[in-house]
């Protein structure tokens, strides 16, 4: 075992020492000529002009690139990359892991691999975990970007569309994980170009993910999921109810003879066809003048499915009434019930409208995506976090990169005590707070971390009641969090804090004097990370006064005495440093051990940046979590044994292997969650890319005109080989049934003789025998709205359709994984079962999406009476309750949410129309 260890950490060294051989060197080189160039753009342009034009690869002008970002940094900002940065820019840029202690500068890294990448003018991503770190790292490492004539922007919640396009459309875009992945799931919800917000070509091409660990690993189970409430419309279901027991059941008409009654039905299929009578019964019962139309697409569909369930799902037979009156599904195949399911499409509701019970409200999948397979799809991807070498194997199992830890810059001396095991809580606590007190006296700064908001505010009570001054940072306070933990340094700073709080910004011991400058000149009105504050700041920090008073000239406005009130706080800072670093640095008080190495590493990271002195100790109870669920009998048990009470601790190396042990437990086990995970979810991503690939060729304004007349004469042969069955005598034919199955879907075939089909030699001779008359039906549906209209009306058709039917899809697939774990009780693998049901399903939606294709687009009616209309028709503009909701781009989720962006029914609606939600595109997600 250390033997693999040892050939790791020598691999590590290697690609180290090649990188600092090939990279540090060559950009040292660079770095006098550089220094007198007057126009570093000018020559980063150069750059990417022979990258474009001249064929140089991004690995051959890596060395020069750095070298101007570098230089660039330098002017800029007064921020020199250091040796090792150049090394983790180096690691980006070739799609590794940078794993880079705190305080190593991650921040200043990530423009070397950016700047690099963005020569191939495809659009770079920096990717974070929360708007105030997405925003802060634009803004602080912009003037470098701009030094070098690149364009930098940041994507933030409560941007409208054209905002987040012109974001994405700059060379460097900073925003969070959940704002990017729901602007790719709402791009594939788009119903017009315009809607698109990120670039057309290369929506996702090279991406730095900071806090890597945290997005790809720690929220890698949870999918990111769009829904819209599924709009009951009880009334509407009520009255469809209602008109379905009105309307009379008749029979297909034999020969040429039309169908009697207002409805025909087919008992295998369990579907039904209205009648010419029974539509115009029904449009005249509901007062509307089509009821194929866009506008009343909603009705036509909730009627088929109000007769469905009055000819084809009985009680006691396909559902029963439960004691709550709620409908609960009888399995077809089993007999046994299924609560909890639901028939699709409205269905469930039609039933339950039909037997006069409540209405459920549902809530539907729009889209959904999981973060493993979403940045998969780029294509390139690297990452940036202080601990991720105990995820390596994940990160290389999963997403093919490797980790490569950057030496620090200094060597790391913080003294990492032994664990100090309570036998309960409170006995753990109490000694937690004593150690505090005492820290606190001797003015050593003290962080807490905690793994629960409860566990913080019940030590901030107890250090209350000993009168210690303190700040509590966590999910209710967060406000501050820059603020606090900028200073939570300070001499004798007690700041308790949730484990993942605070990530990505800096402790300085003594006090962060550059982040109390910042605020200084904010409240005098400045910009926080101009370019010039910039300057002027550090350049004091530097104790570089005269240059900062050059620098204030450019600082128009800048009150009096602003210079010698930031030379104070520095100064102060300077002594208050001397101090800390004098009582051992940063102290770390890790309350309980996490289920994961990594977060208490992380925890850990905190102290010892830079060279600087810090210590750390953990403290852990018997009653922790960790400890009770995954702990040994024999280890738990220990603790009676020993008769020990509950302020004595315990040290011992059985206990600290017991919670190694127990910490690799939980890893495995999670690892083995977010796998399984990705498994089922490449079924999944399979099916999504397909969808969305051939969606975003409609979308994006492809003659589609064949591949629609393809998927009309599918649908009419499915039809013929469906009645004209081999197996059956000419006579027993039903040429009725056929007849109105495909006058359904292409009525203009009325006065086509079907009769002539029955003495085809087989089906596929009975399909080309219509076929002719199929052209000639499309042909003259272009005569009669016009090439441009009947292309756009195409479009528009396909769009809605796959839209409701992968809807429809993601439902079933949700309900198929519910169930799917079932299978192994009887021997069988439920994955290559879910991946087996999953395709029939796709098969299953595939074909649906065909028929109704070939159904709408010789039903719908347009209205061309003036050129208003005829715009609007065009457009689509009377087609926005058809579709689901494109859930336009300025809608983000409030707060980087990965489970459920849910739009209420009285938001205004996502596609922008002004309209509440219910009365927009929340009707088609009640269809």
């Amino acid at each position: 075992m250390f033997g693999f260890i040892q050939k790791l950490f020598d691999q590590n060294d290697r690609e180290v020492k090649r990188l600092e051989s090939g990279v540090v060197s060559r950009v040292k080189a660079l770095e006098a000529e550089y220094e007198a160039l007057p126009d570093l753009a000018e020559a980063f342009a150069e750059l990417r002009r022979r990258h474009l034009e001249g064929g140089e690869s991004l690995d051959a002008l890596l060395p020069e690139s750095f070298a101007l970002t570098r230089e660039a940094g330098k002017r800029f900002l007064g921020l020199r990359h250091y040796d090792v940065q150049l090394i983790g820019g180096a690691a980006l840029h070739y799609g590794n892991i940078a794993e880079m202690k705190t305080g190593e500068g991650k921040t200043l890294v990530a423009p070397l691999a950016l700047a690099l990448n963005a020569l191939t003018g495809k659009g770079t991503h920096l990717v974070t975990t929360n708007d105030y770190l997405a925003r802060t790292g634009a803004e602080w490492m912009g003037p470098i970007y701009r030094g070098l004539g690149l364009s930098v922007a940041t994507i933030e919640h409560g941007m409208d569309g054209a905002a987040r396009r012109a974001a994405y459309g700059a060379d460097i875009t900073y925003m969070t994980n959940s704002e990017l992945g729901f602007d790719y799931l709402r791009d594939n919800m788009a119903f017009r170009p315009d809607q698109l917000v990120l670039r057309e070509e290369t929506p996702l091409h090279f991406a730095i993910i900071d806090e890597v660990d945290s997005i790809l690993v720690d929220e890698a189970r949870t999918p990111l999921i769009i829904s819209g409430p599924a709009d009951v419309a009880g009334d509407k279901y009520q009255v469809m109810s209602r008109l379905a027991r009105q309307l009379e059941r008749g029979a297909a008409g034999e020969d040429k003879a039309p169908p009697t009654g207002d409805y025909t039905t087919d008992e295998k299929s369990k579907d039904i066809h209205l009648t010419e009578q029974g539509i115009a019964k029904a449009e005249k019962s509901l007062g509307v003048e089509d009821i194929f139309s866009p506008a009343n697409m909603e009705l036509g569909h909730m009627l088929r499915q109000a007769l469905r369930a009055k000819e084809h799902y009985h009680v006691d037979k396909q559902y029963v009434r439960d004691d709550a009156g709620q409908i609960v599904i009888v399995d077809e195949f089993t007999g046994r019930l299924m609560p909890g399911r639901r028939f699709g499409e409205g269905l469930h509701q039609a039933i339950e409208a039909k037997e006069g019970v409540k209405i459920e409200r549902e809530n539907q999948t729009l889209a959904t995506i999981t973060y493993q397979n979403f940045f998969k799809l780029y294509d390139k991807i690297a990452g940036m976090t202080g601990t991720a070498k105990t995820e390596e194997k994940e990160f290389q199992e999963i997403y093919r990169t490797d980790v490569l830890t950057i030496p620090t810059n200094k060597p790391v001396i913080r003294d990492d005590g032994e664990d100090v095991v309570f036998r309960t809580i409170e006995g753990k606590y109490r000694a937690v707070v004593d150690e505090i007190v005492e820290v606190h006296k001797r003015g050593q700064p003290v962080l807490v971390g905690t793994v629960t908001i409860d566990a913080s505010e019940l030590l901030s009570k107890m250090l209350t009641r000993k009168g210690i001054k303190h700040e509590v940072l966590n999910a209710k306070y967060h406000g501050r969090e820059a603020e606090i933990v900028a200073q939570a340094g300070s001499v004798a700073a007690v700041t308790i804090s949730t484990n993942m709080a605070g990530r990505g910004t800096d402790i300085v011991l003594g006090g962060n004097p550059e982040a109390l400058a910042r605020q200084l000149l904010v409240r005098e009105g400045f910009e926080r990370y101009d370019s010039v504050t910039e300057l002027f700041i550090k350049a004091i920090m530097l104790h570089r006064e005269d240059e900062a008073r050059e620098v204030a000239r450019r600082l128009e406005g800048l009150p009096s005495g602003v210079l010698e009130r930031i030379v104070q706080l520095r100064d102060q800072a300077e002594r208050d440093h001397e101090k800390v670093v004098s009582v051992g640095g940063l102290h770390i008080i890790g309350t309980e051990r996490h289920e994961s190495r990594r977060i208490d590493n992380q925890l850990r990271g905190r102290a010892g940046r830079q060279g600087d002195p810090g210590s750390s100790r953990f403290y852990v109870s018997f009653e922790d979590d960790l400890m009770r669920l995954f702990a040994s009998e024999r280890v738990l048990g220990m603790m009676d044994r020993l008769g020990m009470d509950d302020e004595q601790p315990i040290e011992a190396k059985m206990v600290t292997g017991a919670i190694e042990r127990a910490q690799k437990r939980v890893e495995d086990r999670n690892f083995g969650i977010r796998k399984q995970l990705l498994e089922y979810d490449n079924v999944m991503s399979k099916q999504r890319e397909v969808v969305y690939a051939q969606r975003r060729d409609v979308l994006l304004g492809r003659d589609i005109s064949e591949s629609v007349r393809d998927m009309i004469a599918d649908y009419v042969d499915s039809q013929v080989q469906r009645y004209l069955n081999p197996e059956l005598e000419p006579e027993e034919r039903d040429m009725g049934a056929l007849r109105t199955a495909v006058l359904e879907a292409v009525p203009q075939l009325e006065d086509f003789d079907f009769e002539t089909l029955r003495e085809a030699n087989d089906p596929d001779e009975a399909t080309e025998m219509v076929l002719p008359h199929l052209d000639t039906a499309y042909e003259a549906r272009e005569t009669e709205l016009g090439a441009d209209l009947l292309r756009e009306l195409e479009r528009f058709i396909v769009l809605q359709v796959v839209d409701q039917h992968w809807k429809e899809h993601l439902h079933n697939m949700d309900v198929l994984r519910q169930g799917i774990g079932l299978r192994g009780y009887g021997q069988r693998n439920p994955l290559q079962e879910y991946a087996f049901e999953g395709f029939n399903l796709f098969e299953e939606m595939t074909a649906n999406i065909k028929l109704n294709v070939a159904k709408l687009l010789f039903r719908v009616q347009v209205q061309t009476g003036s050129r208003l209309e005829r715009r609007e028709a065009r457009t689509g503009l009377r087609f926005e309750q058809s579709g689901p909701p494109t859930l336009g781009a300025g809608d983000g989720p409030t707060k980087p949410i990965t489970s459920d962006d849910k739009v209420g029914r009285n938001d205004p609606c996502p596609c922008g129309s002004g309209k509440k939600y219910k009365h927009c595109h929340g009707r088609a997600a009640a269809a």
